[in-house]
């Protein structure tokens, strides 16, 4: 790598770290990549950059300092096989939940499909999904204006269709009552009070972080709207934070309409989501 940039870079890494910031020299690598206009792993075959991008550089070095975001900087997340244009107001997808995509991706379904996002934020789940089966039909919902208008962006070109409403509410896709194949959701469900990174706190909008005291209150309404929803053997994915794995387990048990529930890990190991079928008799 040039030696003036290996150089920033290594001190980018530095202040990077005394910010708190755990992934700092991949950060001061990618934003350097960003604003290069490279990928990081190209970083050593630039030809030497003029002192107007190092200006930028530590300009946008001392932004993320002050933990915004690093996909706020860039304005892309990556996302299993999709990247995602994101910013402020919309939740930036984690590598956490690309362990339920892989579940999801994993699962044999019908063709022709019908497959459900809800709280589809960017897009995330619902692009990842109409990426693996593209003849398949993929709605996502979400009730923020904001985070559709990001989505709307990401799906061009794509078939995905995209709804303005609230999960919690009544009569939410009742047109496709029992035809669902597949739902997923990564729904906001973290404890009001928990301690949260400031990139988290300051910078996702809470409305979809935090699912009330317990974090459980959309998981709740999302658990009754599937059952409405999928098919008789349709199947369901639900992530929750890692203290509500039981009580999702116990919630979907409680409903009487699943079977196959399943308690699942993360690529760390910790408990993130729960899976389960749609029984095939009647509640």
């Amino acid at each position: 790598m040039i030696t003036r940039l290996r150089g920033a870079i290594d001190s980018a890494t530095a202040l990077l770290t005394q910010a708190g910031i755990d992934s700092a020299r991949y950060d001061a690598e990618e934003l350097a990549a960003h604003l290069a206009g490279t990928q990081r792993g190209r970083l050593s075959m630039l030809a030497p950059p003029d002192d107007a991008f190092f200006d930028r550089y530590r300009a946008t070095i001392a932004e993320r300092s002050r933990r915004i975001p690093l996909q706020h900087l860039t304005g892309t997340a990556a996302f299993g096989p999709v990247t995602l244009a994101v910013g402020p107001g919309v939740f930036i997808p984690r590598p956490e939940t690309e362990a339920m995509l892989e579940w999801a991706m994993a699962q044999r379904i019908p063709k022709p499909s019908t497959i459900v996002d809800l709280c589809t934020g960017s897009g995330a789940l619902a692009l990842g999904l109409a990426r693996h089966w593209p003849a398949a039909r993929v709605v996502g919902v979400d009730d923020s204006e904001v985070a559709l208008e990001y989505a709307r962006k990401n799906a061009v070109g794509t078939t995905v269709e995209l709804l303005h409403a609230d999960v919690t509410g009544s009569g939410v896709l009742s047109d496709l009552d029992g035809q669902v194949d597949l739902l997923v959701s990564n729904p906001p469900y973290v404890p009001e009070g928990a301690d949260l990174e400031p990139e988290v706190l300051d910078h996702d909008p809470a409305h979809a972080v935090f699912g009330g005291p317990d974090g459980m209150a959309v998981i709740t309404a999302i658990v009754a709207l599937a059952a409405r929803l999928l098919r008789p053997g349709g199947l369901f994915a639900v992530e929750h934070d890692d203290t509500t794995s039981s009580s999702t387990v116990e919630l979907l048990r409680a409903t009487a309409r699943y079977e196959d529930i399943v308690a699942r890990k993360d690529l760390t190991g910790r408990p993130r989501f729960v899976t389960a079928r749609r029984s095939g008799g009647s509640s």
